[in-house]
């Protein structure tokens, strides 16, 4: 931060010139800089820079009426004490000088490819009065401040708090600096963006000029737009991977475009490096605050524009990767979880993803269905592989439909065999009627199946409600499997039914009497279990 002393002085140096003075001071340096600039663009043996070195005479000539009028005294003081005509002169004034600045560097790099000292130094000169006058464009903030306070009154403490702020931009301009340190390190490690696709929005002619010049040298990739408008429907047809956006401009202000870009989906994820030739530490903020990636002040040197550049777009690199990286995982995610799902019942599948283990729950009220293809070895003879495995496969997933249909949960399949249960994981109170009727669906579509390929698939189906055990079983491959009585007896009523019949427990009749078609079958001898009396399921009641 300046001192309070240097403060002081500068103010002092200030009243004491006066803004007239000031304007005399601008024009010395510019008109020494059009000498030295007729003095090349004379010598034949620079003939090859006709073009640039007319750019950079029309620049001064430009430079030089800008200063008469703008320091015109019947002017002056009205022009600086109105904050919106100043910093329209700031602009209009740096700006005209970025186009000396430019192009001479531009020669200025050719020449030393050519080893031409004489005019290198010649450039040099011009490029150090160019800072000369870059800085008493700067000056003139102090100026007008000084003629403000004197008309409202504001104290030099005011004064002082205002060139606090501008340090603000001084250690900013420090920092970009210290990039030129880091400038080895980002190409580097940055050959990915070699041809990186650059939208370059600017008014000025010769700005879009020298600017794309240098990047195109640099090895990227440039389009050029001459305002916000053409930008944006050039934006929207076309892919850019950095945007380099004027923010003084007719019709579409850099302001308004960076608005637009930030609420435009497809957009938004492009990043922007503000450029201006205005250096205010209030616009820098606002154009963050906005969404910009950077900002530079008009004229750059070339080794901050490349290294902000390659910065921002290695930062924009790095978030696309790694968004692509979240976006496999989350992918990979979703896999694991359906195949999860596949095995394990959805709220098993969660307690299983939030860590719980062992997972193993008792229930004491559930129906239990076993199915099984009569004579499938039989038929497996005499079908190849592929026709068995595609046959099974639409039985199975027929039934697997059948059961998300009346709420039940798959347990498993062996072989040609098929279980399920209702009443668990979740609890349901209808869950005796639901096996049932799933059950009687099982069978029709087996019915149909027939109807259509002319197989004569049948099938045994045994039913049973009781308790149960249940729990994941595995800790690298896991399945999820029931215990208990009510298991035993379904899988019993299956094995010792009869084909194309849904064999069911008294017990399971005593819960759905009164809904559905029964044959009593009568007692029947269980292994293990001794006689039980069982029935058939024939159909639902009104059918």
């Amino acid at each position: 931060m300046l001192e309070h002393a240097l403060i002081l002085e500068r103010l002092k140096r200030a009243s004491d010139g006066g803004l007239l003075d000031k304007g005399q001071e601008l024009l010395a340096p510019t008109v020494t800089i059009s000498l030295h600039i007729k003095s090349l663009s004379h010598n034949p043996k620079y003939q090859a820079f006709e073009k640039d070195l007319d750019n950079i005479l029309l620049a001064t000539e430009r430079l030089t009426d800008l200063v008469k009028d703008s320091f015109a005294i019947n002017h002056l003081q009205a022009q600086l004490q109105n904050k919106e005509i100043h910093s329209t002169i700031q602009h209009d004034l740096s700006t005209t000088l970025i186009a000396i600045t430019g192009y001479s560097e531009l020669i200025q790099e050719e020449l030393e490819a050519e080893n031409d000292t004489d005019g290198c130094e010649i450039l040099e000169h011009v490029l150090q009065l160019s800072q000369k006058v870059l800085s008493l464009i700067k000056d003139l903030d102090y100026l007008a401040e000084i003629s403000a306070a004197t008309s409202s009154g504001k104290s030099a403490a005011e004064l002082i708090q205002r060139e606090r702020r501008q340090t603000d931009i001084e250690t900013k301009n420090a920092i970009d600096a210290s990039l030129h340190a880091m400038m080895p390190a980002l190409k580097k490690q940055s050959v990915h963006l070699e041809e990186a696709k650059l939208l370059v929005v600017d008014d000025k002619e010769s700005n879009r000029d020298f600017l794309s010049r240098r990047l195109v040298k640099q090895g990227f990739i440039v389009d050029l737009a001459e305002n916000g408008k053409m930008a944006m429907n050039m934006l929207l047809s076309r892919h850019y991977d950095l945007i380099l956006l004027d923010i003084i401009m007719p019709e579409l202000n850099g302001y308004q475009v960076l608005a637009k870009l930030k609420k435009d989906e497809k957009l938004k994820h492009i990043p922007v490096i503000m450029i201006s030739a205005l250096d205010e530490i209030d616009s820098v903020v606002k154009c963050l605050e906005m969404g910009a990636e950077d900002y530079l002040q008009k004229p750059f040197k070339q080794i901050i524009l490349t290294t902000k550049i390659t910065a921002s777009l290695e930062r924009n690199w790095l978030r696309a990767r790694e968004k692509a990286h979240n976006e496999k995982l989350e992918q990979e995610q979703k896999k694991t979880e359906t195949l999860l799902l596949n095995i394990l019942p959805a709220s098993i599948a969660e307690r299983l993803k939030n860590g719980e283990s062992p997972i193993a729950d008792s229930f004491d009220d559930v129906t239990v269905l076993f199915a099984d293809i009569v004579d499938f070895a039989d038929m497996s003879a005499h079908m190849s592989p592929e026709k068995l495995v595609e046959k099974l496969n639409t039985i199975f997933l027929t039934f697997d439909m059948l059961a998300d249909l009346h709420g039940l949960e798959k347990i498993k399949t062996i072989g040609d065999a098929y279980m399920l249960v209702g009443g668990m994981p979740v609890p349901s109170a209808n869950h005796v009627n639901s096996v049932a009727r799933m059950a009687l669906d099982m069978q029709e579509s087996i019915h149909h199946m027939n109807a259509v390929d002319g197989g004569h698939i049948s099938m045994r189906i045994g039913i049973h409600t009781g308790a149960v055990v249940a729990a994941v079983i595995g800790k690298h491959k896991f399945s999820y499997d029931l215990w208990g009585d009510a298991v035993v007896i379904a899988s019993r009523m299956e094995s010792h039914g009869a084909p194309d019949q849904i064999q069911i427990s008294d017990a399971v009749y005593q819960r759905i009497k009164d809904n559905f078609q029964f044959e009593e079958r009568g007692p029947i001898e269980i292994k293990g279990k001794g006689k039980m009396l069982t029935y058939f399921l024939k159909d639902r009641r009104g059918h």
